[in-house]
Order: C-alpha cells, then sequence, then structure tokens
C-alpha cells in the first residue's frame, strides 16, 4: 500500500462492521506505554536525548516488521504539513498530543493501518493496536508481539514493585490502556446516556469523545477506557473492560427495541430523512454530516434501511473530516463552504449516488 494512501485513503479496516457486536461497537484498541531507561521522559528530555530515542526505535524497526509479518511506513513528523498530521490523527493512527511538538518524533504506520509506534510523544514508545467490533484480544496480542521486539533490543524502564514506569502516573504498571469506540444512539434518544458516563468513573472507566479525552462527543459516539493501571493485570483491565462494555452493549440494544416499539414512527422518519440528505444533499457541515450518519446507521442495524452495507458507516466517518477532505483536494485553505460542499460531494460518491 503506498505511503500516499495514509493521508488519501478513506477506509480503515478496523472500522469494519464485521467483529463481534459491531452493531454496537465500532472498535477495540490497545495502548502500552514504554519508556527506555536511563533517559527522561520526553516533556524532560533534550533534543540529543530525543534524537537518541528516536535512532533506537528506528533501529528495532526491521525486527518489528519480521515479528508482524507487516510492512510500517515510518513518517517523521517534522516532514509532515500541519494538514498531513491532522489527517493522521483523524484516521486515529496518531494522537493529538501528538503534534504538539514535532521534534524528533515519528510514527512507525503498518500497512493495513491497524498498528502504529508513537516514538517521543508523552512517553518514549507508544504501541497501539486496533481492531473491528469487541475485540480486546486481538490487538494486545499484536501490541504485547511488538513489545517483545523492543524489549528484546531496548532497556525498557521497569520497576520489579511499581511495573512499567511512565510519564502518566495513571499507567504506571502495565502501562496498558485499553479503550473501545461506541455508537450509543438508543441511550442517547432514550436520555440514558448520562447513567453510562455517570457511573463510568465508579468502576475505573473513562469516557470520552472518540478522539480521547476533552474531546466532544459527535454522532453519538464514545470511547470508553480504563483510568488506572497499577495493581491490576493486563488480563484483568481487559476483562474489567470487555464485562462492563458487554453490560453496555445489552443496554444500548433494550434502547434500541424500546425505540421500535414505542416510536417506530418517529426513528423511521428520522433514519429516512438522514438518508435522503446524506445522498442528495450539495452542501454539508461536518457537524450534521456525523448527525445524519449516526440515524442511517441506526436504521441500518435495525433493518429499517436494507440493501445498504453498515461499512459505509466508516467511510463516511473518515471522509467527512476537515482536513481530509483538504487533503484529498490538495488544498490546505479551502473555505468552510468549499469543504461543506466537498464533503457532500465525496457522501454521495459512497452513497452510490453522484447526480
Amino acid at each position: 500500500m503506498a505511503k500516499e494512501e495514509l493521508f488519501s485513503g478513506h477506509h480503515l479496516a478496523w472500522l469494519e462492521p464485521s467483529g463481534k457486536d459491531s452493531d454496537v461497537v465500532l472498535a477495540s484498541r490497545i495502548c502500552l506505554a514504554r519508556n527506555i531507561q536511563r533517559i527522561p521522559f520526553p516533556n524532560r528530555a533534550d533534543v540529543s536525548q530525543l534524537a537518541e530515542v528516536a535512532e533506537r526505535a528506528a533501529s528495532a524497526l526491521g525486527d518489528v516488521e519480521e515479528a508482524m509479518e507487516e510492512p510500517f511506513d515510518r513518517v517523521d513528523m517534522a516532514q509532515c504539513t500541519s494538514l498531513e498530521k491532522n489527517v493522521l490523527v483523524e484516521k486515529h493512527l496518531v494522537s493529538r498530543k501528538f503534534l504538539k511538538n514535532s521534534t524528533c518524533r515519528s510514527a512507525f504506520i503498518s500497512n493495513d493501518r491497524c498498528m502504529s509506534i508513537l516514538v517521543n510523544e508523552e512517553d518514549h514508545l507508544r504501541i497501539r493496536a486496533m481492531a473491528a467490533g469487541l475485540d480486546l484480544e486481538t490487538p494486545f496480542g499484536k501490541a504485547s508481539r511488538i513489545d517483545d521486539v523492543l524489549e528484546a533490543q531496548l532497556d525498557i524502564a521497569f520497576d520489579e514493585k511499581m511495573g512499567y514506569l511512565t510519564s502518566c502516573p495513571t499507567n504506571v504498571g502495565t502501562g496498558l490502556k485499553a479503550s473501545v469506540m461506541l455508537h450509543l444512539p438508543g441511550l442517547v434518544y432514550t436520555e440514558n446516556i448520562g447513567n453510562i458516563i455517570n457511573v463510568s468513573p465508579q468502576i475505573g472507566l473513562a469516557v470520552s469523545g472518540i478522539y480521547g479525552e476533552g474531546t466532544e462527543t459527535v454522532g453519538n459516539m464514545y470511547r470508553i477506557s480504563n483510568q488506572l493501571s497499577l495493581g491490576l493485570t493486563e488480563k484483568e483491565l481487559i476483562d474489567n473492560l470487555r464485562m462492563a462494555v458487554g453490560e453496555i452493549v445489552a443496554q444500548e440494544r433494550r434502547a434500541r427495541k424500546a425505540l421500535l416499539l414505542y416510536q417506530k414512527d418517529r426513528i423511521e422518519d428520522e433514519v429516512w430523512r438522514a438518508y435522503g440528505v446524506l445522498r442528495y444533499a450539495r452542501s454539508l457541515d461536518g457537524g450534521e454530516a456525523l448527525a445524519l450518519l449516526s440515524r442511517v446507521r441506526l436504521g441500518i442495524d435495525l433493518g429499517i434501511v436494507e440493501g445498504v452495507d453498515a461499512g459505509i458507516f466508516g467511510d463516511v466517518l473518515l471522509a467527512s473530516r476537515t482536513n481530509y477532505l483538504c487533503a484529498i483536494a490538495g488544498n490546505e485553505n479551502m473555505s468552510k463552504n468549499e469543504i461543506d460542499r466537498k464533503r457532500a460531494e465525496i457522501v454521495r460518491q459512497i452513497l452510490g449516488n453522484t447526480d
């Protein structure tokens, strides 16, 4: 797969609707934080120390590719435009925090776009792996194999009592952050989403927008992750999150059934109106596009809309993002009106209507 596809392609395998419970759980992700001994954390390291981390990480990439049987693209953030960096965030391949300072920062991104290694983010190394649906085991297995390769070559900071040492205290221990991306229109429409948001911190979970803590919730999509790492094993953290998500999935499905039972006419009307706008609109605002997309996906999952592949959700989700639209247009200075028209055009193409 060409490296240019990183910024122009709109299909992401980890958002395909083929995973377990994919009617509610869009994707699962595992992130492992690792640091090299005797080198300060990135926020305290000088340029020469950051360069040493980058060089040592790059030297291990060949072994990572061999172990994973997957080629990785190396992306030097200092050589990326601001637009390209933001496209990588929109594709969930790097974090927003990764964009703050490009000095000695690079990302190794797998050919299938399901794995990435961030060098000199908050920690020296952030290993990220993703999978479709509710499947934390597959990305954990991939992240762990990458971790094994890196630990065989690098002196990773580890304490017998504390575990892996990380820049953020909440990651000390396993260094693991497990998260899932959920589509919860049923709980939002029935006004029960507040229960999930309020209860989650009490069981050690954090609820945020799909781009992480502090980001806005859009299109009825939420990210749920573990808050702490210390004192629990990787298996316990993953099992706890899976059990909690399993309960949320059950609640969301009950809410959807209630909507069909008591508000069927309203839901069908909203779904088809949304489908019509997405299919024929000549201008779409970003927030409007995601709100409409959420309704259409709900309609597909409930059997209201037939003959439309649920896979369009992931494609439209990315193709409606502002930086991505500017990237494929080759113009980072597009006006809002131009972006909104381009968004509507791309969405029409994905839905199979190019009138």
